[in-house]
């Protein structure tokens, strides 16, 4: 598990990325598809064409942060119904997706605030 501080924010490709790129190839993806910079210490995640494996590509301090996850059965809930080639996505989904749920149709749970109990 990942854990991120708040002001991180995380980017996914939507288009499939070949797998054998190093951090030096996904770095230069950054710069083309995000416009962001590598160094940004925010998140990139990259796809494959069969959507079982993930790269997570960042910046941590004094280097590059490389995350890999292969899903043996299932594929990654990744669509491609945004208008664009990236979509940013919160925390939360991040967790679903890794965990191989659909984070597009979940929903964080609102906030309740009651001014009194009846």
């Amino acid at each position: 598990m990942l854990m991120l501080p708040e002001e991180i924010k995380i980017f996914i490709r939507l288009s499939p990325t070949d797998m054998r790129k190093s951090i030096d190839s996904l770095c230069a993806l950054i710069v083309d598809y995000f416009n962001e910079p590598p160094q940004s210490r925010h998140l990139f995640l990259f796809y494959n064409q069969d959507r079982n494996k993930v790269k997570i590509i960042f910046w941590d301090r004094n280097g590059f942060v490389l995350y890999y996850k292969r899903l043996e059965k299932k594929k990654f809930m990744l669509s491609k119904a945004s208008n664009g080639n990236v979509i940013e996505i919160s925390r939360d989904q991040l967790q679903w997706l890794l965990a191989g749920l659909d984070f597009q149709i979940m929903n964080e749970f609102s906030e309740l605030n009651y001014s009194g109990y009846y």
